[in-house]
């Protein structure tokens, strides 16, 4: 078991990416803290995964984009599963808007959740990871969205370029206790911010099938696992080979 007995946490858990995630960290051994603004969701993963071993996991709900419900919850978790070992930045929203058709509101609401949660998350948890023994782990959903621009989003491409460079300065600032790393999907599983799985539609990749939740969860459990322990501040794309450039 690739996380036996380390304490993973998990953002917008409770479905698609984030759920995934969760599921496979639970399968190799973790104990698990799943969060989500949905505490309902967040609680059925939780009891999901822990049937089969109590008190191995947390389910919490968290609007990771206020600051004092993050570092209650990060504390909550420390405090019940014995510290956090490994964070995963998944939650997302997005906009699907060109600029002169985003409004303020919506501008911020696409950054607080996508960016400012996961400078958030990362701060408020790597401080319990600096208190344990072993070394930690922070993983960030990107999104190809991050890595060029498009017409139909605003907000939520630029954000997911900032948590692109978000990774690297992490990576450097906490250096060598904490690898800090970035996983890149592409139309996986339900649209951002979503709970119906995509209509299959004309698949533009180099793989010639549409992506799953679970190769993104693969991707993490690897760079969470000792099995990537010379691996930080790298961007890991689980893109189906999109961004190599075919249109």
């Amino acid at each position: 078991m690739r996380l036996k007995d380390r304490v993973v946490v998990v953002t917008g858990a409770g479905r698609n990416i984030g759920e995934a995630v969760a599921r496979l960290a639970a399968a190799e051994g973790a104990r698990v803290a799943a969060l989500d603004v949905d505490g309902t969701q967040a609680e059925r993963v939780a009891s999901e995964l822990g049937a089969q071993r109590a008190g191995s996991c947390l389910g919490l709900r968290c609007d990771v984009s206020s600051g004092a419900e993050v570092a209650q919850a990060m504390e909550q978790v420390a405090g019940q599963l014995g510290g956090i070992d490994v964070l995963v930045n998944n939650v997302a929203i997005t906009d699907r808007k060109p600029i002169f058709d985003l409004e303020e509101e919506e501008w911020d609401r696409v950054m607080a959740v996508c960016l400012k949660s996961v400078f958030l998350c990362s701060k408020h948890a790597a401080r319990h990871m600096l208190d344990s023994a072993s070394n930690g782990s922070i993983i960030n959903i990107g999104s190809t969205s991050g890595h060029k621009g498009r017409p139909d989003a605003t907000a939520y491409s630029a954000a997911k370029a900032g948590v692109l460079n978000l990774t690297r300065c992490l990576a450097i600032q906490l250096a060598p206790r904490i690898r800090v790393n970035s996983v890149t999907p592409n139309k996986v599983g339900s649209p951002v911010g979503e709970s119906e799985t995509r209509t299959p539609g004309t698949v533009t990749n180099l793989r010639g099938r549409n992506g799953i939740p679970e190769d993104i969860a693969n991707a993490v459990v690897f760079l969470a696992s000792d099995e990537a322990d010379f691996v930080t501040g790298a961007d890991l794309l689980v893109d189906g080979g999109v961004l190599a450039g075919l249109h």
